[in-house]
């Protein structure tokens, strides 16, 4: 329901938001990019189950690709929900900071910023 009490009509699709192939074709062709995603997104998970760091990085490649897809192509169906750089800013930012935490993982971590260590020291108390 709107605010005036009436039901909603219609509601605008997000720019992008329309379908990346006709009509005629086969459901999972008109959601490439959304299938694309999801599917190496399962597949980070999968691996995760043997190795956490890799398949984590699969999982944050994964957004990551999600954000260039979104930037990059006018249609990607699905995959657009809110405007372009709404969703570029938010694909973007989570794949990068599962990428960055996974690579600061313990133990033995492949990535160490000092003054992390720093910052966490002083508020730890």
């Amino acid at each position: 329901m709107a605010a005036d009490g009436y039901p909603t009509r219609s509601t605008a699709r997000p720019e992008g938001g329309r379908r990346t192939a006709g009509g005629s074709a086969p459901a999972p062709i008109r959601q490439w990019p959304l299938l694309v995603v999801l599917g190496a997104t399962l597949l980070g998970l999968l691996v995760t189950l043997a190795t956490f760091r890799i398949g984590l990085l699969v999982v944050g490649g994964a957004l990551l690709t999600g954000a260039v897809l979104r930037g990059w192509l006018p249609a990607v169906g699905m995959l657009a929900v809110r405007s372009r750089f709404t969703d570029v800013l938010t694909y973007g930012l989570l794949g990068a900071l599962i990428v960055l935490l996974t690579l600061m993982a313990e133990p033995e971590p492949w990535l160490e910023l000092p003054f992390l260590n720093d910052i966490l020291r002083f508020s730890a108390g």
